[in-house]
């Protein structure tokens, strides 16, 4: 839940800094992840435990699908969709990882009410902000940016359940590795990606100083290097050693619950009434989901 809570805070940072580059964004982010992790490391040398090269290159492959690439398709997403439906869109992770990572037993028939109730409640929170858009007089170069937004969240949605299966398997497989410990190597891989994003497409020093909001810019990285990302992720491999993966994804619906609440805060606005069935369709879909599970 608390994982949730963090990661909930990424959702509104590309809406609050829109004018920086998406790249540069997700870039600022993982890099403060990155050096966080790596003082992590070297602040205990005494008691550090190198990765071998399995685990090294699990790390690597690990840290796109669940950090640089997932965000970089969601922050895409949010800047061309809103923050209301791809977040939804997210919350269906727990539905997806119980689909796939379901204990021997559990039959599809008994995960049926709540595939209903969460499918409703996206279908509802899509429909709505469509209309709003075409009843503010929205042309269709939004309609196709919005639908755009949309076919990036899904990507976005598959990248992060595929590194929950696998990282969850990886984590039980090798019970002698220390959750934080594979937090900073984690951490580290994802670092050196997200320096190698921004050599490659992100815009210059000069161009960043000359935006406005460069010290929100900075607070949001800090914000989401430390506590998105490296304190996220030590409390979500805690998780993930002591639950199955199907019952941890379900936890993971309190992240999309947080994104919805900080975007309303920072719209300065309650939700209308189809966000409201909405959210309480997709709330009802996940938990007839765990009581399946149970």
């Amino acid at each position: 839940m608390a994982a949730g809570a963090l990661w909930g805070l990424t959702f509104v940072a590309p809406r609050m800094v829109g004018h920086f580059g998406m790249v540069d964004i997700t870039a600022a982010r993982f890099a403060v992840f990155g050096a966080i992790s790596g003082l992590a490391v070297f602040a205990r040398p005494a008691a550090v435990r190198w990765p071998n090269g399995q685990q090294a290159l699990a790390a690597l492959g690990l840290s796109v699908l669940g950090f640089s690439g997932y965000y970089l398709l969601l922050a895409f997403g949010i800047a061309a969709a809103g923050t209301e439906v791809p977040s939804l869109i997210i919350g269906t992770i727990p539905v997806w990882m119980m689909l796939l990572g379901r204990p021997a037993g559990l039959r599809m028939r008994a995960l049926l009410p709540g595939l209903v109730l969460t499918g409703a409640g996206i279908a509802l929170m899509i429909w709505g902000a469509w209309s709003a858009q075409h009843g503010a007089g929205g042309d269709s170069g939004n309609g196709a940016r919005f639908g755009w937004g949309i076919a990036l969240a899904l990507c976005s949605m598959a990248s992060w359940t595929v590194y929950g299966l696998l990282n969850a398997k990886w984590l039980q497989r090798h019970a002698e590795l220390n959750a934080t410990d594979w937090a900073n190597w984690l951490g580290i891989a994802t670092g050196l990606g997200a320096l190698l994003l921004w050599l490659v497409a992100g815009n210059d020093v000069a161009t960043l100083q000359s935006q406005p909001d460069g010290m929100l810019f900075i607070w949001i990285a800090l914000a989401g290097g430390f506590g998105s990302s490296w304190l996220a992720t030590i409390l979500w491999n805690i998780a993930s050693q002591r639950l199955s993966a199907s019952l941890c994804g379900q936890l993971i619906v309190s992240e999309t619950l947080f994104a919805l609440l900080y975007s309303f805060v920072w719209d300065g606005r309650w939700p209308q009434a189809t966000e409201w069935v909405a959210a309480l369709l997709f709330v009802l879909g996940i938990l007839a989901s765990i009581k399946a599970h149970r």
